[in-house]
């Protein structure tokens, strides 16, 4: 039986009919929706060639987009390698054994998950431009790194745990048996099975702190969503440059999302493939003699 049939029934022949009309009727009315917009879009001139004509042009990704995407690319970048780090020490902690450490790291992952991500970007721009402690210059792109880890890397603790949580008990007996402590087990057996099982989630969390990058420009920070802003204001062709941002981040993502789907089916044929040992038999390796 599979998971799928576990959490629901198979739907029969009257609820396939059912679900088959009900996604019918909303491609039919997302096409209309897309269809009216379009045609207010062409009403105010708006997909006129003279609207995309800057896009042709060497300076407009010379000194607009690609300068956003690579501050885009720079913020995310960053924010993935502090959020995975953070997520591991914090996802660790909620896996010790000594209660006061396990509390501070379950109380410290809860409440930066409930703070909104954008309230955080906020909060550090503010407290960094108040201080004077880094160049003003600097500030937007170090609130955006620390909001952006902060939230994410929580969200990876939670993901470390659960995943180690799901291991086999097996895993931690056979770390132990070969002398092994219970952190070392943690450390060396334990989390790295969790993190390779986790991998496409992780993925998807990449997916999430690329598209929260964007908030930086409520900021100030120059990412991609700002620059295409800055130039659709001085062509006069804000929508068809917000088409353009969007477009680049659709493809970054959709090309994220398929690596981390190719991820979860390469990882569930390795699981599905392998065969159990026949029982009472013992694994020899290459160096290890065969018995006369």
């Amino acid at each position: 039986m599979s998971a799928q049939q576990v959490l629901f029934d198979a739907p029969g022949p009257r609820g396939r009919r059912t679900i088959l009309i009900g996604n019918i009727v909303g491609a039919l009315i997302v096409l209309g929706i897309l269809a009216w917009v379009i045609s207010a879009l062409a009403g105010k001139g708006q997909l006129t060639a003279g609207m995309w004509t800057p896009f042709l042009e060497s300076r407009t990704w010379q000194f607009f987009i690609l300068p956003g995407l690579l501050n885009t690319l720079k913020a995310a970048g960053i924010s993935i390698v502090t959020s995975v780090l953070f997520g591991l020490v914090f996802g660790v902690g909620r896996l010790s054994h000594s209660v006061p450490i396990r509390w501070i790291a379950g109380v410290v992952v809860e409440f930066l998950r409930a703070v909104p991500v954008l309230l955080m970007m906020i909060f550090f721009w503010l407290a960094l431009g108040s201080s004077g402690s880094v160049n003003p210059q600097d500030a937007p792109l170090i609130a955006v790194i620390l909001a952006l880890t902060l939230y994410n890397g929580s969200v990876i603790a939670e993901l470390v745990r659960s995943g180690v949580h799901g291991l086999p008990k097996g895993q931690r007996e056979a770390g132990m048996a070969i002398g092994l402590t219970r952190n070392q087990s943690l450390r060396n057996i334990e989390v790295p099975q969790a993190l390779i099982a986790m991998l496409p989630a992780l993925i998807s969390q990449f997916v999430v702190i690329l598209k929260d990058s964007a908030l930086g420009f409520i900021i100030t920070y120059p990412e991609l969503l700002q620059f295409t802003r800055r130039l659709g204001v001085g062509e006069g062709n804000v929508i068809p440059s917000l088409f353009v941002a969007a477009a680049i981040f659709i493809l970054i993502n959709f090309a994220l999302s398929t690596l981390a789907t190719r991820l979860s089916v390469l990882l569930s044929f390795r699981t599905k493939g392998r065969k159990p040992a026949a029982k009472g038999s013992i694994a020899l390796d290459a160096s290890t003699p065969a018995p006369t």
